[in-house]
Protein backbone atom coordinates (compact mmCIF):
# COMPACT_ATOMS: atom_id res chain seq x y z
CA UNK A 1 0.00 0.00 0.00
CA UNK A 2 1.21 4.11 -0.68
CA UNK A 3 -0.18 6.73 0.79
CA UNK A 4 -0.33 9.94 -1.20
CA UNK A 5 1.32 13.22 0.19
CA UNK A 6 -0.02 14.74 2.17
CA UNK A 7 -3.26 12.42 2.90
CA UNK A 8 -3.16 9.23 4.89
CA UNK A 9 -5.09 7.38 2.53
CA UNK A 10 -3.92 3.94 1.36
CA UNK A 11 -3.55 3.32 -2.12
CA UNK A 12 -2.39 0.17 -4.17
CA UNK A 13 0.64 0.52 -5.55
CA UNK A 14 1.14 1.77 -8.93
CA UNK A 15 2.17 -1.14 -10.71
CA UNK A 16 1.54 -1.77 -14.48
CA UNK A 17 2.42 -4.84 -17.00
CA UNK A 18 3.08 -3.76 -20.73
CA UNK A 19 3.03 -6.03 -24.19
CA UNK A 20 4.70 -4.18 -26.96
CA UNK A 21 3.63 -5.59 -30.22
CA UNK A 22 5.72 -5.80 -33.48
CA UNK A 23 2.24 -3.71 -34.89
CA UNK A 24 3.49 -1.03 -32.57
CA UNK A 25 0.37 -1.39 -30.74
CA UNK A 26 0.90 -1.92 -26.34
CA UNK A 27 -1.19 -3.44 -24.45
CA UNK A 28 -1.05 -2.30 -20.83
CA UNK A 29 -2.55 -4.20 -17.44
CA UNK A 30 -2.75 -3.75 -14.05
CA UNK A 31 -0.35 -5.51 -11.72
CA UNK A 32 -3.22 -6.36 -9.08
CA UNK A 33 -5.17 -9.42 -10.23
CA UNK A 34 -8.99 -9.19 -10.21
CA UNK A 35 -10.38 -10.02 -6.88
CA UNK A 36 -13.30 -12.53 -6.69
CA UNK A 37 -16.34 -10.30 -6.60
CA UNK A 38 -20.35 -10.57 -5.96
CA UNK A 39 -22.48 -12.25 -8.49
CA UNK A 40 -25.06 -9.23 -8.47
CA UNK A 41 -25.80 -5.94 -7.01
CA UNK A 42 -28.44 -7.32 -4.96
CA UNK A 43 -25.93 -9.39 -2.65
CA UNK A 44 -24.79 -6.47 -1.29
CA UNK A 45 -28.05 -4.78 -0.29
CA UNK A 46 -29.07 -8.33 1.68
CA UNK A 47 -25.73 -7.97 3.13
CA UNK A 48 -26.17 -4.48 4.75
CA UNK A 49 -29.68 -5.52 5.66
CA UNK A 50 -28.85 -8.11 7.83
CA UNK A 51 -25.54 -6.30 9.24
CA UNK A 52 -26.81 -3.03 9.31
CA UNK A 53 -30.45 -2.95 9.05
CA UNK A 54 -30.79 0.17 11.30
CA UNK A 55 -28.11 2.54 9.40
CA UNK A 56 -29.59 5.15 6.93
CA UNK A 57 -28.87 4.33 3.46
CA UNK A 58 -30.70 6.28 1.14
CA UNK A 59 -32.10 9.97 1.98
CA UNK A 60 -33.46 13.08 -0.19
CA UNK A 61 -34.20 16.31 0.82
CA UNK A 62 -38.26 16.77 1.98
CA UNK A 63 -38.84 20.67 3.37
CA UNK A 64 -36.28 21.58 5.82
CA UNK A 65 -35.21 17.95 6.28
CA UNK A 66 -34.55 14.69 4.70
CA UNK A 67 -36.53 11.89 4.16
CA UNK A 68 -34.48 8.65 5.09
CA UNK A 69 -34.56 4.89 4.07
CA UNK A 70 -32.63 2.48 6.55
CA UNK A 71 -31.18 -0.85 4.71
CA UNK A 72 -33.66 -2.82 6.44
CA UNK A 73 -36.36 -1.35 4.81
CA UNK A 74 -34.51 -0.72 1.21
CA UNK A 75 -33.95 -4.47 1.27
CA UNK A 76 -37.53 -5.17 2.38
CA UNK A 77 -39.09 -2.74 -0.44
CA UNK A 78 -36.77 -4.28 -2.83
CA UNK A 79 -38.36 -7.70 -2.53
CA UNK A 80 -42.11 -6.45 -2.43
CA UNK A 81 -41.30 -5.03 -5.81
CA UNK A 82 -39.54 -7.85 -7.37
CA UNK A 83 -42.28 -9.91 -5.95
CA UNK A 84 -44.71 -7.43 -8.21
CA UNK A 85 -42.63 -6.88 -11.20
CA UNK A 86 -42.85 -11.09 -11.44
CA UNK A 87 -46.65 -10.75 -10.92
CA UNK A 88 -46.54 -8.16 -13.95
CA UNK A 89 -44.68 -10.78 -16.50
CA UNK A 90 -41.77 -8.16 -16.60
CA UNK A 91 -38.63 -10.24 -17.62
CA UNK A 92 -35.28 -9.62 -19.55
CA UNK A 93 -37.21 -9.32 -22.96
CA UNK A 94 -39.80 -6.96 -20.82
CA UNK A 95 -37.60 -4.25 -18.77
CA UNK A 96 -38.69 -0.98 -17.24
CA UNK A 97 -38.43 2.81 -18.24
CA UNK A 98 -37.78 5.13 -15.80
CA UNK A 99 -38.97 8.48 -15.95
CA UNK A 100 -37.64 10.01 -12.93
CA UNK A 101 -34.92 12.32 -12.18
CA UNK A 102 -33.11 11.29 -8.88
CA UNK A 103 -34.86 9.93 -5.58
CA UNK A 104 -35.50 7.15 -3.30
CA UNK A 105 -38.47 5.73 -5.41
CA UNK A 106 -36.27 5.81 -8.49
CA UNK A 107 -33.68 3.39 -6.36
CA UNK A 108 -36.08 1.10 -4.91
CA UNK A 109 -37.57 0.49 -8.00
CA UNK A 110 -34.16 0.26 -9.22
CA UNK A 111 -33.00 -2.41 -6.05
CA UNK A 112 -36.31 -4.36 -6.89
CA UNK A 113 -35.70 -4.74 -10.43
CA UNK A 114 -32.28 -6.16 -9.55
CA UNK A 115 -34.01 -8.51 -6.88
CA UNK A 116 -36.44 -10.20 -9.85
CA UNK A 117 -33.35 -10.62 -12.71
CA UNK A 118 -35.34 -7.43 -14.83
CA UNK A 119 -33.47 -4.86 -16.40
CA UNK A 120 -33.88 -1.26 -15.92
CA UNK A 121 -33.94 1.70 -18.10
CA UNK A 122 -33.25 5.00 -16.83
CA UNK A 123 -33.85 7.65 -19.34
CA UNK A 124 -32.84 11.32 -19.35
CA UNK A 125 -35.54 13.50 -17.76
CA UNK A 126 -34.26 16.07 -20.41
CA UNK A 127 -35.61 14.00 -22.85
CA UNK A 128 -38.83 14.48 -21.65
CA UNK A 129 -39.28 18.05 -19.57
CA UNK A 130 -37.01 19.76 -21.65
CA UNK A 131 -37.52 18.24 -25.38
CA UNK A 132 -39.84 19.72 -27.61
CA UNK A 133 -40.60 16.83 -30.29
CA UNK A 134 -39.58 13.99 -27.84
CA UNK A 135 -37.89 12.36 -31.00
CA UNK A 136 -35.45 10.52 -28.60
CA UNK A 137 -37.56 9.52 -26.39
CA UNK A 138 -40.00 7.71 -28.94
CA UNK A 139 -36.95 6.00 -30.85
CA UNK A 140 -35.90 4.63 -26.98
CA UNK A 141 -39.47 3.42 -26.06
CA UNK A 142 -39.57 1.74 -29.34
CA UNK A 143 -36.15 0.41 -29.32
CA UNK A 144 -37.16 -1.13 -25.35
CA UNK A 145 -40.60 -2.01 -25.66
CA UNK A 146 -40.92 -1.56 -22.19
CA UNK A 147 -43.44 -4.00 -19.42
CA UNK A 148 -43.61 -1.34 -17.13
CA UNK A 149 -43.22 3.02 -17.07
CA UNK A 150 -42.59 4.60 -13.96
CA UNK A 151 -42.12 8.63 -13.59
CA UNK A 152 -41.81 10.20 -10.33
CA UNK A 153 -44.18 13.06 -11.21
CA UNK A 154 -46.38 11.95 -13.48
CA UNK A 155 -47.88 15.59 -13.68
CA UNK A 156 -44.26 16.82 -15.18
CA UNK A 157 -43.90 13.75 -17.47
CA UNK A 158 -47.37 14.08 -18.50
CA UNK A 159 -45.95 15.73 -22.21
CA UNK A 160 -43.90 12.98 -22.66
CA UNK A 161 -45.82 9.99 -21.24
CA UNK A 162 -48.34 11.01 -23.99
CA UNK A 163 -45.88 11.16 -26.53
CA UNK A 164 -45.05 7.48 -26.22
CA UNK A 165 -48.50 5.96 -25.50
CA UNK A 166 -47.70 5.33 -22.03
CA UNK A 167 -49.17 4.89 -18.70
CA UNK A 168 -47.01 5.37 -15.62
CA UNK A 169 -47.21 2.71 -12.59
CA UNK A 170 -47.20 3.86 -9.01
CA UNK A 171 -44.52 2.50 -6.64
CA UNK A 172 -47.46 2.26 -3.74
CA UNK A 173 -48.91 -0.51 -6.37
CA UNK A 174 -45.38 -2.32 -6.70
CA UNK A 175 -45.22 -1.60 -2.93
CA UNK A 176 -48.36 -3.26 -1.81
CA UNK A 177 -47.65 -6.81 -2.64
CA UNK A 178 -45.96 -9.92 -0.72
CA UNK A 179 -42.68 -11.21 -1.57
CA UNK A 180 -42.52 -14.79 -1.54
CA UNK A 181 -41.04 -17.97 -2.55
CA UNK A 182 -41.03 -16.75 -6.32
CA UNK A 183 -39.01 -13.98 -5.73
CA UNK A 184 -36.99 -15.98 -3.87
CA UNK A 185 -36.15 -18.00 -6.78
CA UNK A 186 -35.91 -15.07 -9.33
CA UNK A 187 -32.86 -14.10 -6.99
CA UNK A 188 -31.26 -17.28 -6.86
CA UNK A 189 -31.00 -17.34 -10.65
CA UNK A 190 -29.96 -13.62 -10.83
CA UNK A 191 -25.81 -13.95 -12.09
CA UNK A 192 -22.60 -11.65 -13.73
CA UNK A 193 -24.48 -12.46 -16.78
CA UNK A 194 -27.99 -10.76 -16.00
CA UNK A 195 -28.39 -8.00 -17.85
CA UNK A 196 -28.76 -5.33 -14.83
CA UNK A 197 -29.35 -2.03 -17.42
CA UNK A 198 -29.87 -0.71 -20.07
CA UNK A 199 -28.14 3.01 -20.49
CA UNK A 200 -28.91 5.18 -22.98
CA UNK A 201 -25.97 7.14 -24.71
CA UNK A 202 -26.30 10.83 -25.75
CA UNK A 203 -27.54 9.85 -28.99
CA UNK A 204 -25.58 13.01 -31.00
CA UNK A 205 -26.84 11.65 -34.36
CA UNK A 206 -30.08 9.35 -34.39
CA UNK A 207 -31.72 7.49 -31.89
CA UNK A 208 -29.53 6.94 -28.34
CA UNK A 209 -28.14 3.62 -28.16
CA UNK A 210 -29.07 1.36 -25.52
CA UNK A 211 -25.83 0.06 -23.81
CA UNK A 212 -26.35 -3.71 -21.77
CA UNK A 213 -24.74 -3.59 -18.45
CA UNK A 214 -24.78 -7.24 -17.09
CA UNK A 215 -24.28 -7.84 -13.09
CA UNK A 216 -20.40 -8.87 -13.78
CA UNK A 217 -19.27 -5.35 -15.45
CA UNK A 218 -21.36 -3.67 -12.08
CA UNK A 219 -19.82 -6.00 -9.86
CA UNK A 220 -16.13 -6.52 -10.88
CA UNK A 221 -16.01 -2.33 -11.48
CA UNK A 222 -16.76 -1.88 -7.70
CA UNK A 223 -14.11 -4.96 -6.68
CA UNK A 224 -11.41 -2.89 -8.86
CA UNK A 225 -12.25 0.34 -7.76
CA UNK A 226 -12.12 -1.00 -4.24
CA UNK A 227 -8.67 -2.84 -5.06
CA UNK A 228 -7.19 0.42 -5.92
CA UNK A 229 -8.94 2.68 -2.88
CA UNK A 230 -8.72 0.02 -0.19
CA UNK A 231 -10.01 3.27 2.28
CA UNK A 232 -13.30 2.94 0.86
CA UNK A 233 -13.69 -0.58 2.79
CA UNK A 234 -12.09 1.12 6.07
CA UNK A 235 -14.07 4.33 6.43
CA UNK A 236 -17.65 4.86 6.71
CA UNK A 237 -18.63 6.84 3.48
CA UNK A 238 -21.29 9.44 3.25
CA UNK A 239 -22.07 10.84 -0.38
CA UNK A 240 -24.08 14.06 -1.16
CA UNK A 241 -24.19 13.22 -5.05
CA UNK A 242 -26.64 14.87 -7.55
CA UNK A 243 -24.87 13.49 -11.00
CA UNK A 244 -27.92 11.73 -12.69
CA UNK A 245 -28.45 7.64 -12.43
CA UNK A 246 -29.60 7.75 -16.12
CA UNK A 247 -25.36 8.32 -17.01
CA UNK A 248 -22.92 5.41 -15.44
CA UNK A 249 -21.26 8.00 -13.81
CA UNK A 250 -24.29 8.17 -11.07
CA UNK A 251 -25.97 5.07 -11.86
CA UNK A 252 -22.77 3.15 -11.69
CA UNK A 253 -19.68 4.81 -10.26
CA UNK A 254 -21.26 6.35 -7.56
CA UNK A 255 -24.70 4.40 -6.51
CA UNK A 256 -23.01 1.47 -6.43
CA UNK A 257 -20.13 2.20 -4.46
CA UNK A 258 -22.01 3.81 -1.43
CA UNK A 259 -23.79 0.21 -1.81
CA UNK A 260 -21.10 -2.18 -2.06
CA UNK A 261 -19.62 -0.58 1.22
CA UNK A 262 -22.75 -0.47 3.39
CA UNK A 263 -22.44 3.94 2.95
CA UNK A 264 -25.26 6.36 3.28
CA UNK A 265 -26.09 8.34 -0.16
CA UNK A 266 -27.68 12.04 0.50
CA UNK A 267 -29.34 12.64 -3.03
CA UNK A 268 -28.77 15.85 -3.67
CA UNK A 269 -31.15 17.64 -5.93
CA UNK A 270 -29.06 20.66 -7.22
CA UNK A 271 -27.83 20.72 -10.45
CA UNK A 272 -24.45 22.69 -12.23
CA UNK A 273 -26.84 25.11 -13.44
CA UNK A 274 -27.26 29.12 -12.54
CA UNK A 275 -29.90 28.88 -9.82
CA UNK A 276 -29.86 25.00 -9.06
CA UNK A 277 -26.84 25.12 -7.54
CA UNK A 278 -28.14 26.77 -4.38
CA UNK A 279 -29.58 23.18 -3.76
CA UNK A 280 -26.63 21.67 -3.84
CA UNK A 281 -24.89 24.33 -1.39
CA UNK A 282 -27.62 24.20 1.02
CA UNK A 283 -27.63 20.53 1.25
CA UNK A 284 -23.68 20.32 1.88
CA UNK A 285 -24.95 22.41 4.94
CA UNK A 286 -26.33 19.65 6.44
CA UNK A 287 -24.06 17.02 5.41
CA UNK A 288 -20.62 16.56 5.00
CA UNK A 289 -19.00 13.90 2.55
CA UNK A 290 -16.21 11.75 2.93
CA UNK A 291 -16.11 12.03 -1.05
CA UNK A 292 -17.22 14.36 -3.42
CA UNK A 293 -18.10 13.49 -6.89
CA UNK A 294 -18.53 16.13 -9.84
CA UNK A 295 -18.07 16.70 -13.24
CA UNK A 296 -15.48 20.07 -14.20
CA UNK A 297 -18.73 22.33 -14.78
CA UNK A 298 -20.25 20.85 -10.84
CA UNK A 299 -17.26 22.49 -9.66
CA UNK A 300 -16.84 25.75 -11.69
CA UNK A 301 -20.29 26.72 -10.12
CA UNK A 302 -19.78 25.29 -6.65
CA UNK A 303 -16.28 26.87 -6.58
CA UNK A 304 -17.18 30.76 -5.36
CA UNK A 305 -19.78 29.27 -3.09
CA UNK A 306 -16.84 27.49 -0.96
CA UNK A 307 -14.67 30.68 -1.51
CA UNK A 308 -16.79 33.15 -0.38
CA UNK A 309 -18.71 31.29 2.78
CA UNK A 310 -16.83 30.15 5.55
CA UNK A 311 -18.77 27.98 7.58
CA UNK A 312 -20.19 26.14 4.09
CA UNK A 313 -15.91 25.79 3.63
CA UNK A 314 -15.94 24.28 7.11
CA UNK A 315 -19.04 21.72 6.18
CA UNK A 316 -17.78 20.61 3.18
CA UNK A 317 -13.89 19.49 4.31
CA UNK A 318 -14.83 18.30 7.77
CA UNK A 319 -14.84 14.89 7.06
CA UNK A 320 -13.65 15.00 3.19
CA UNK A 321 -10.92 12.15 2.11
CA UNK A 322 -11.03 12.52 -1.48
CA UNK A 323 -12.62 14.86 -4.39
CA UNK A 324 -13.01 13.28 -7.30
CA UNK A 325 -13.47 14.70 -11.09
CA UNK A 326 -14.39 13.17 -13.97
CA UNK A 327 -16.68 12.72 -17.39
CA UNK A 328 -14.19 16.14 -18.73
CA UNK A 329 -10.56 17.39 -18.00
CA UNK A 330 -10.60 19.61 -15.29
CA UNK A 331 -9.18 23.36 -15.83
CA UNK A 332 -6.03 23.33 -14.40
CA UNK A 333 -7.09 26.63 -12.36
CA UNK A 334 -10.11 25.01 -11.00
CA UNK A 335 -7.79 22.26 -9.28
CA UNK A 336 -5.40 24.98 -8.06
CA UNK A 337 -8.57 26.68 -6.56
CA UNK A 338 -9.89 23.44 -5.36
CA UNK A 339 -6.02 22.71 -3.53
CA UNK A 340 -5.94 25.83 -2.00
CA UNK A 341 -9.23 25.88 -0.19
CA UNK A 342 -7.82 22.30 0.99
CA UNK A 343 -4.42 23.35 2.07
CA UNK A 344 -6.75 25.85 3.96
CA UNK A 345 -9.19 23.85 5.37
CA UNK A 346 -7.26 20.76 6.32
CA UNK A 347 -3.42 21.34 5.73
CA UNK A 348 -3.91 19.23 2.17
CA UNK A 349 -4.92 16.38 3.28
CA UNK A 350 -7.65 15.94 0.57
CA UNK A 351 -6.82 13.25 -2.11
CA UNK A 352 -7.33 14.68 -5.69
CA UNK A 353 -8.24 12.10 -8.22
CA UNK A 354 -10.23 10.87 -11.71
CA UNK A 355 -10.74 8.12 -13.47
CA UNK A 356 -11.48 7.19 -17.04
CA UNK A 357 -14.20 5.09 -18.82
CA UNK A 358 -17.86 5.44 -20.40
CA UNK A 359 -20.85 3.86 -20.31
CA UNK A 360 -19.82 0.32 -21.99
CA UNK A 361 -16.84 0.24 -19.17
CA UNK A 362 -19.14 0.35 -16.22
CA UNK A 363 -17.72 3.02 -15.77
CA UNK A 364 -13.94 2.69 -13.99
CA UNK A 365 -11.49 1.53 -16.90
CA UNK A 366 -8.48 3.53 -15.80
CA UNK A 367 -8.55 5.19 -12.07
CA UNK A 368 -5.62 7.66 -10.42
CA UNK A 369 -4.44 5.71 -7.10
CA UNK A 370 -1.64 7.62 -6.79
CA UNK A 371 -0.56 11.54 -6.63
CA UNK A 372 -0.89 12.81 -9.48
CA UNK A 373 -0.07 16.34 -8.71
CA UNK A 374 -1.95 18.03 -11.85
CA UNK A 375 -5.26 18.22 -14.05
CA UNK A 376 -5.98 15.64 -17.07
CA UNK A 377 -4.39 12.47 -15.40
CA UNK A 378 -6.47 9.25 -16.00
CA UNK A 379 -4.38 6.61 -13.92
CA UNK A 380 -3.72 3.23 -14.54
CA UNK A 381 -6.16 0.33 -16.03
CA UNK A 382 -8.16 -1.48 -12.90
CA UNK A 383 -7.65 -4.97 -12.03
CA UNK A 384 -9.23 -7.18 -14.70
CA UNK A 385 -8.80 -4.56 -17.10
CA UNK A 386 -6.79 -4.59 -20.28
CA UNK A 387 -5.93 -1.25 -22.02
CA UNK A 388 -4.94 -1.83 -25.92
CA UNK A 389 -2.70 1.32 -27.24
CA UNK A 390 -2.88 2.00 -31.13
CA UNK A 391 -0.77 4.54 -33.01
CA UNK A 392 -3.29 6.54 -35.02
CA UNK A 393 -3.17 9.53 -36.24
CA UNK A 394 0.10 10.86 -34.54
CA UNK A 395 -1.85 9.85 -31.34
CA UNK A 396 -2.31 6.33 -29.64
CA UNK A 397 -6.03 5.56 -29.71
CA UNK A 398 -6.67 3.01 -26.63
CA UNK A 399 -9.45 0.02 -26.69
CA UNK A 400 -10.78 -1.58 -23.76
CA UNK A 401 -11.27 -5.29 -22.63
CA UNK A 402 -12.22 -7.26 -19.50
CA UNK A 403 -14.97 -7.79 -17.10
CA UNK A 404 -16.28 -4.26 -17.34
CA UNK A 405 -16.83 -4.14 -20.74
CA UNK A 406 -20.33 -4.44 -22.08
CA UNK A 407 -21.80 -7.38 -24.45
CA UNK A 408 -23.15 -5.16 -26.74
CA UNK A 409 -26.12 -2.65 -27.40
CA UNK A 410 -29.35 -3.77 -26.71
CA UNK A 411 -31.20 -5.15 -30.06
CA UNK A 412 -28.23 -4.00 -32.00
CA UNK A 413 -26.15 -6.83 -33.24
CA UNK A 414 -24.85 -4.37 -36.11
CA UNK A 415 -23.36 -1.41 -34.06
CA UNK A 416 -22.22 -4.30 -31.37
CA UNK A 417 -20.58 -6.13 -34.32
CA UNK A 418 -18.64 -2.53 -34.86
CA UNK A 419 -17.43 -1.25 -31.62
CA UNK A 420 -14.92 -4.55 -31.24
CA UNK A 421 -11.95 -5.14 -33.03
CA UNK A 422 -10.78 -8.77 -33.92
CA UNK A 423 -9.60 -9.26 -30.43
CA UNK A 424 -12.70 -8.56 -28.46
CA UNK A 425 -11.22 -5.06 -27.50
CA UNK A 426 -13.96 -1.86 -27.23
CA UNK A 427 -13.05 0.31 -29.47
CA UNK A 428 -14.30 3.58 -27.18
CA UNK A 429 -12.49 6.05 -29.61
CA UNK A 430 -10.42 8.31 -27.31
CA UNK A 431 -7.09 8.70 -26.96
CA UNK A 432 -4.18 8.57 -24.29
CA UNK A 433 0.03 9.72 -23.75
CA UNK A 434 1.73 9.07 -21.41
CA UNK A 435 2.00 10.72 -17.92
CA UNK A 436 6.06 9.91 -17.88
CA UNK A 437 6.75 7.82 -21.36
CA UNK A 438 9.92 6.59 -18.93
CA UNK A 439 7.93 5.11 -16.18
CA UNK A 440 4.37 3.39 -17.70
CA UNK A 441 3.20 3.45 -13.76
CA UNK A 442 2.76 6.84 -13.79
CA UNK A 443 -0.29 6.22 -15.25
CA UNK A 444 -2.47 8.00 -18.65
CA UNK A 445 -3.13 10.83 -19.71
CA UNK A 446 -6.46 12.21 -21.82
CA UNK A 447 -4.82 12.75 -25.28
CA UNK A 448 -8.81 13.75 -27.01
CA UNK A 449 -11.42 12.09 -28.69
CA UNK A 450 -9.62 10.52 -32.13
CA UNK A 451 -12.96 11.50 -33.90
CA UNK A 452 -12.84 15.09 -32.86
CA UNK A 453 -8.92 16.04 -33.76
CA UNK A 454 -8.08 17.70 -37.18
CA UNK A 455 -5.60 18.85 -39.58
CA UNK A 456 -5.12 22.30 -40.34
CA UNK A 457 -4.31 23.17 -44.02
CA UNK A 458 -0.48 23.30 -43.11
CA UNK A 459 -1.11 19.24 -42.43
CA UNK A 460 -0.78 20.37 -38.47
CA UNK A 461 -2.82 18.14 -36.14
CA UNK A 462 -5.07 20.19 -33.97
CA UNK A 463 -5.84 18.01 -30.45
CA UNK A 464 -9.61 19.33 -29.79
CA UNK A 465 -9.86 18.49 -26.07
CA UNK A 466 -6.28 20.27 -25.52
CA UNK A 467 -7.30 23.32 -27.16
CA UNK A 468 -10.77 23.68 -25.36
CA UNK A 469 -9.62 23.24 -21.68
CA UNK A 470 -6.75 25.91 -22.16
CA UNK A 471 -9.24 28.73 -23.92
CA UNK A 472 -11.53 27.80 -20.63
CA UNK A 473 -9.15 28.37 -18.16
CA UNK A 474 -7.12 31.43 -20.08
CA UNK A 475 -10.93 33.18 -20.44
CA UNK A 476 -12.33 31.96 -16.60
CA UNK A 477 -14.35 32.39 -15.96
CA UNK A 478 -16.39 33.78 -18.25
CA UNK A 479 -16.42 30.60 -21.03
CA UNK A 480 -18.91 28.10 -19.99
CA UNK A 481 -17.70 25.88 -22.63
CA UNK A 482 -16.41 26.06 -26.43
CA UNK A 483 -16.98 24.11 -29.74
CA UNK A 484 -13.10 24.07 -31.54
CA UNK A 485 -13.32 24.51 -35.36
CA UNK A 486 -10.85 24.80 -38.00
CA UNK A 487 -10.45 21.52 -40.10
CA UNK A 488 -9.17 22.22 -43.24
CA UNK A 489 -8.97 25.87 -42.58
CA UNK A 490 -5.59 27.88 -42.17
CA UNK A 491 -6.32 28.81 -38.44
CA UNK A 492 -7.73 27.76 -35.32
CA UNK A 493 -11.49 29.31 -34.14
CA UNK A 494 -13.48 28.76 -31.69
CA UNK A 495 -17.24 29.11 -31.13
CA UNK A 496 -18.15 30.04 -27.70
CA UNK A 497 -20.70 29.70 -25.38
CA UNK A 498 -20.58 32.50 -22.40
CA UNK A 499 -21.77 32.17 -18.56
CA UNK A 500 -24.15 34.31 -18.12
CA UNK A 501 -23.58 34.15 -14.09
CA UNK A 502 -19.86 35.09 -14.55
CA UNK A 503 -20.83 37.73 -16.91
CA UNK A 504 -23.42 39.18 -14.31
CA UNK A 505 -20.69 38.58 -11.40
CA UNK A 506 -17.56 40.71 -13.27
CA UNK A 507 -20.48 43.53 -14.38
CA UNK A 508 -19.26 43.27 -17.95
CA UNK A 509 -21.39 44.70 -20.93
CA UNK A 510 -20.93 43.06 -24.46
CA UNK A 511 -17.87 44.94 -25.29
CA UNK A 512 -16.50 44.31 -21.74
CA UNK A 513 -16.87 40.53 -22.44
CA UNK A 514 -14.98 40.53 -26.03
CA UNK A 515 -12.05 42.73 -24.42
CA UNK A 516 -12.30 39.77 -21.69
CA UNK A 517 -11.81 37.01 -24.30
CA UNK A 518 -9.10 39.21 -25.76
CA UNK A 519 -6.94 39.24 -23.01
CA UNK A 520 -7.57 35.43 -22.85
CA UNK A 521 -5.87 34.86 -26.05
CA UNK A 522 -3.51 36.88 -25.26
CA UNK A 523 -2.55 35.07 -21.87
CA UNK A 524 -2.81 31.96 -24.16
CA UNK A 525 -0.25 32.77 -26.74
CA UNK A 526 1.81 35.02 -23.81
CA UNK A 527 2.44 30.88 -21.59
CA UNK A 528 4.09 29.78 -25.41
CA UNK A 529 1.31 28.19 -26.68
CA UNK A 530 1.88 30.44 -29.90
CA UNK A 531 1.10 28.03 -32.91
CA UNK A 532 -1.72 28.01 -34.99
CA UNK A 533 -2.77 24.29 -34.05
CA UNK A 534 -2.76 25.83 -30.18
CA UNK A 535 -4.15 29.29 -30.09
CA UNK A 536 -7.48 29.81 -31.59
CA UNK A 537 -7.12 33.32 -34.08
CA UNK A 538 -11.05 33.97 -33.70
CA UNK A 539 -13.77 33.79 -31.56
CA UNK A 540 -17.59 33.96 -32.00
CA UNK A 541 -20.04 34.16 -28.98
CA UNK A 542 -23.02 31.90 -29.51
CA UNK A 543 -26.71 33.78 -28.42
CA UNK A 544 -28.36 30.48 -28.26
CA UNK A 545 -27.67 27.54 -25.75
CA UNK A 546 -27.16 24.35 -26.81
CA UNK A 547 -29.63 22.17 -27.88
CA UNK A 548 -30.43 18.87 -26.42
CA UNK A 549 -33.11 18.10 -29.19
CA UNK A 550 -30.16 18.81 -31.45
CA UNK A 551 -27.48 16.87 -29.23
CA UNK A 552 -25.51 18.96 -28.18
CA UNK A 553 -25.35 18.58 -24.74
CA UNK A 554 -26.46 16.11 -22.21
CA UNK A 555 -27.75 16.73 -19.25
CA UNK A 556 -24.93 16.72 -17.31
CA UNK A 557 -23.50 19.76 -19.39
CA UNK A 558 -21.07 18.01 -21.69
CA UNK A 559 -20.93 19.46 -25.08
CA UNK A 560 -20.73 17.29 -28.16
CA UNK A 561 -18.55 19.03 -30.75
CA UNK A 562 -19.75 17.29 -33.79
CA UNK A 563 -23.41 18.24 -32.89
CA UNK A 564 -22.90 22.06 -32.49
CA UNK A 565 -20.85 22.50 -35.56
CA UNK A 566 -23.02 20.28 -37.87
CA UNK A 567 -25.78 22.06 -36.38
CA UNK A 568 -24.20 25.61 -36.70
CA UNK A 569 -22.42 25.07 -39.68
CA UNK A 570 -23.31 28.92 -40.90
CA UNK A 571 -22.02 30.23 -38.08
CA UNK A 572 -18.43 28.20 -38.38
CA UNK A 573 -18.59 30.46 -42.13
CA UNK A 574 -19.55 33.72 -40.50
CA UNK A 575 -16.37 32.50 -38.19
CA UNK A 576 -13.89 32.88 -41.14
CA UNK A 577 -16.15 35.27 -43.24
CA UNK A 578 -14.55 38.75 -41.15
CA UNK A 579 -17.96 38.89 -39.71
CA UNK A 580 -18.14 42.13 -37.49
CA UNK A 581 -18.85 39.95 -34.37
CA UNK A 582 -15.70 37.95 -34.49
CA UNK A 583 -13.10 38.55 -32.21
CA UNK A 584 -9.50 38.32 -33.55
CA UNK A 585 -6.37 38.71 -31.57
Amino acid sequence: METQPGSSLPFAAAAVETDHRGDGSIVLRSAHKLRPFASSVGQWLARWAAERPDQTYLAERAGDGWRSVSYAQAYDAARRIGAALLERGLSPDRPIAILSDNSVDHALLTLGAMQAGVPVAPISPAYSVMSRDHAKLKGIFALLQPGLVFAQDPGRFAPALAAVGAVATPLADLLAHTPGPRIEAAFAGVGPDTVAKILFTSGSTGTPKGVINTQRMLCSNQESWAQLWPFVDDRPMVLCDWLPWNHTFGGNATFNMVLRVGGTLYIDNGKPAPGLIDATVRNLRDVSPSIYFNVPRGFDLLLPHLEADADLRRRFFARLDVIFYAGAALPQNLWERLEALARSEKGGEVAMLSAWGSTETAPMATSVHFHAGRSGLIGNPGPGTELKLVPAAGKLEVRVRGACVTPGYYRRADLTRDAFDEEGFYKIGDAMKWADPADPSRGLVFDGRVAEDFKLTSGTWVHVGAVRVALIAACDPLVQDAVITGHDRADLGALVFINPAAQAALGLDAEGVRAHLRRGLAAMRASGQAGSSMVPARLLILDEPPSIDAGEITDKGYINQRAVLDRRAALVEALYADDPAVITR
